[in-house]
């Protein structure tokens, strides 16, 4: 039986070349006004029902195709809602680059701060992902080319997002109920860049793990690796050590006679014929998702995985057990990511590009707006010292898509070169959640901007770990993360109820 290896397209993209990871993976025809929408599935978990809204294809353009519509999924959560006659708040999740589902269910914190906030949970799908596909929802269609792809963008979802939010408040008749925005990754992104730009429609937003810093310079392209680095260091100098010296030992065995089979039997990898380069990035991206999801308790985000799955790598490459084979010791260090349970099989595919939760649209995104540099490496790195060159990436667009990235623009509608000046004078409401495990916390906001823009730092925490459901093994700093955010998000609700009674008056 083989073990599927599937390079997720994670919250924002993997710092591999992008010659590498660039590679094809991720409604109904009758349109429904809101006040016609239909349930058309129920989750099994009995989180949410899910409906569609009719949503414009472009919101910035008045040519004839910009009229058109397409069915737009959100998830909705009303058990818990306080009604409109309350003013109750809303709260809504504004999607990632994938099917908003998998999002939902691993967002744990809004649906256990329904019940006391008396909230109404909204999960909008991002468009051109899940079933939130334009052009018919045929997704062939849809990512056809840049003539399609081209209404895939961020500027395009936040007007998605308020559109939607606006429309089913008007059918709700719960204008005065507040609305309060979360994301993580991306959609952490999205959130902040959300109460920004449409802060009539939003009163705050939780931002967790959103590294809007890593544009333009603004951050530096070896911050994303270093933070890795220090993750196996910390752990253990041995560990960080094997790993280090791994990646010239692979290539010299895979330059040997027989070489590259001798590494195929070592890794347990099911094709006939492997690279080398195959291989270094099949453990790349194990080394690289436990990092950003080095959780506390057990998980099944990307894959099942133990409570700090670095440790549990470590132990295994530690193990005096194992003896002085490197290979073996590697290996199993990636079973730790890859098949903890041991239920998936007995062997690896490298060669599988499936797309579970429907990522692929990020390669678009990818080669237009999101030109963040996270791959580069120093001397200490763990992986091989390498430059972030912005060439290879202009290069690789062209060639797939005929298309030229625009690595301005993000920081030009978005303005945070200088981010404390800048919203000190226009923003507030904002709450940023790092945790310093992440290596997306190399670009994210970590010291507070202002009186209300607040940045929470978890020195323990790994990647949105403050939004994943709760348990009982939760570490205190974590519970108090949680804490912390509720206060400030009741404070938000307690000020506009304050302000709404005022003007009514």
């Amino acid at each position: 039986m083989e073990i599927k290896f599937t390079l997720l397209w994670f919250s924002l993209f993997t710092t591999f070349s992008f010659a590498k990871i660039i590679t094809p993976r991720f409604p109904s025809s009758i349109i429904n006004r809101p006040e016609q929408l239909s349930v058309s599935t129920n989750d099994q978990k009995g989180l949410y029902k899910s409906m569609f809204f009719t949503q414009t294809l472009d919101h910035f353009n008045y040519n004839p195709q910009s009229y058109d519509t397409f069915q737009q999924r959100y998830l909705i959560n009303d058990t818990y809602w306080g009604g409109a006659k309350n003013n109750a708040p809303i709260f809504v999740y504004t999607g990632n680059e994938g099917e908003i589902e998998w999002f939902a269910q691993n967002t744990g914190f809004m649906f256990e701060t329904a019940p006391s906030f008396r909230a109404l949970l909204i999960f909008i799908e991002h468009r051109f992902y899940g079933q939130s596909m334009p052009f018919g929802g045929d997704k062939n269609i849809a990512y056809k080319n840049s003539s399609t792809l081209g209404y895939l963008s961020s500027t395009q979802a936040l007007a998605d997002y308020a559109t939607l939010i606006i429309d089913l408040k008007k059918n709700l008749s719960a204008t005065d109920s507040p609305v309060v925005v979360f994301g993580g990754s991306y959609g952490g992104m999205l959130a902040a860049w959300f109460r920004l730009k449409y802060p009539h429609v939003t009163i705050g937003a939780l931002s967790s793990s959103s590294p809007i810093l890593l544009f333009e310079n603004i951050s530096s392209p070896y911050a994303f690796n270093n933070i890795i680095t220090q993750d196996f260091r910390s752990e253990s100098e041995n560990c960080y050590k094997v790993i280090k010296g791994s990646w010239q030992q692979i290539e010299d065995i895979a330059n040997q006679p027989g070489g590259l089979e001798v590494l195929r039997k070592s890794f347990r990898i099911c094709e006939n014929y492997i690279s080398a380069s195959s291989l270094e990035g099949w453990l790349q991206t194990a080394y690289i998702y436990t990092a950003m999801t080095d959780y506390p308790t057990p998980s099944n985000f990307l894959n099942p995985m133990p409570a700090y799955p670095i440790r549990q790598m470590c132990k295994a490459i530690d193990d005096p057990t194992t003896g002085n084979d490197p290979f073996g010791k590697l290996y199993e260090a990636a079973v730790v990511y890859y098949n903890y349970t041991g239920e998936a099989g007995q062997c690896f595919d490298l060669a599988d590009n499936s797309d579970p939760h429907g990522l692929g649209g990020w390669n678009w995104q990818a080669c237009t707006e999101m030109i963040m540099p996270t791959d580069g490496n120093n001397e200490e790195s763990i992986f091989p010292a390498s430059t972030w060159n912005y060439s290879d990436r202009v290069s690789v667009c062209q060639q797939i898509f005929n298309i030229e990235p625009r690595p301005t623009w993000i920081t030009t509608e978005f303005g945070f070169h200088d981010i404390k000046m800048a919203l000190k004078r226009f923003g507030s409401n904002i709450i940023f959640f790092n945790g310093l495990r992440d290596p997306w916390s190399g670009g994210g906001v970590l010291k507070n901007l202002s009186k209300s823009i607040v940045a929470i730092v978890a020195k323990e925490g790994a990647h949105h770990v403050d939004l994943r459901f709760s348990t009982r093994e939760d570490p205190e700093w974590l519970v108090d993360v949680r804490r912390r955010e509720i206060n400030i998000i009741t404070k938000w609700l307690s000020e506009y109820y304050h302000s709404l009674a005022h003007h009514s008056h």
